[in-house]
């Protein structure tokens, strides 16, 4: 004598377990997914200006991406030891690195530098990128040169 299917049938179906399995997995994936995106909110954006980690008050030893140009006539280098300022047309941070510098890298032109600030207010980068073409400013340094009123377009006189 067997039973009726549907009083055999006191557990889940296996469409049931399936959605359930599928269910499970998206709330783990949602909650790994808001876990990561607070850790990172911060390194989300691809650099800081100068007055952007002035007003911000980066914390000393903070890893941070610093961009804006290199300003004219700041540029000091003895043997692999760099010393240039960077700027946004506002503020301006003192930055060094120990290291060769990209063929690219040039007083007046735009520059991401990774690392943090000093407690001294010194920006040590562990690594410096310059721009990658004649024309190449980051739209990010752009805007806020254009925000302090000193944007110049190439080519255009100083």
């Amino acid at each position: 004598m067997t039973m009726p299917s549907a009083v055999r049938r006191k557990g889940w179906s296996r469409k049931q377990k399936r959605l359930a399995v599928i269910v499970g997995l998206g709330v783990v994936l949602a909650i790994a997914a808001a876990l990561v995106l607070t850790a990172l909110r911060d390194q989300i954006v691809f650099f800081y200006s100068p007055s952007e980690i002035q007003s911000r008050g980066v914390e000393p030893g903070h890893p941070i991406r610093l961009g804006g140009l290199v300003k004219d006539g700041t540029w000091v280098r003895a043997g692999q030891d760099n010393t240039f300022v960077v700027t946004d047309g506002g503020t301006e941070i003192t930055a060094r690195y120990s290291g060769i510098l990209p063929d690219l890298f040039r007083e007046g032109q735009g520059v991401v530098a990774e690392g943090s600030v000093g407690p001294d207010g010194i920006f040590t980068a562990t690594n410096v990128l310059a721009k990658h073409d004649e024309n190449y400013v980051p739209k990010e340094v752009v805007e806020a040169l254009k925000a302090q009123g000193e944007w110049r377009p190439e080519g255009t006189a100083q």
